[in-house]
């Protein structure tokens, strides 16, 4: 099979929504998703897709910002495959081509969340050399 990967514009991001709404077993409606993704793409935001031929079949956020403990980083979010897709090294090559995305926009660190319960991830980041470096908290206002 043929997969690419490549960014979607932020005039483009209502393509990523039905991902999204998968990734969050629907806990979010599209019309918030669609929402929020459109005070998005005015911000410090990009999205990688996975492509098969035509169809998006996988995606990853991208916030950058500067830290003051890191430098120049990128934060993945919202990282995505259908679940068809997983289990054939896809996501070890689109992680490798979004290390080298970020790489030349100066990005000398990445970081990211992954839900508590999502140990398959865990496993995932785990093999892709993240550490865990600390929580993070939420809270709702």
């Amino acid at each position: 099979m043929a997969f690419t990967f490549k960014i979607i514009p932020n005039s483009n991001l209502d393509l990523i929504i039905p991902l999204v709404y998968d990734l969050n077993n629907g806990k979010v409606s599209k019309k918030i998703l669609k929402s929020r993704f459109d005070e998005m793409r005015n911000q410090n935001y990009e999205c990688a897709g996975i492509f098969e031929n035509d169809e998006l079949i996988g995606i990853s956020g991208m916030w950058f910002c500067t830290r003051h403990y890191m430098g120049k980083s990128v934060e993945f979010d919202h990282v995505f495959i259908k679940p068809e897709n997983r289990g054939g090294g896809l996501g070890k090559k689109f992680m490798s081509w979004l290390y080298d995305y970020v790489k030349e926009k100066g990005c000398n660190s990445a970081e990211l969340n992954t839900y508590v319960q999502n140990y398959p991830s865990h496993k995932f980041y785990y093999n892709e050399d993240f550490e865990i470096w600390g929580y993070h908290f939420l809270k709702q206002l």
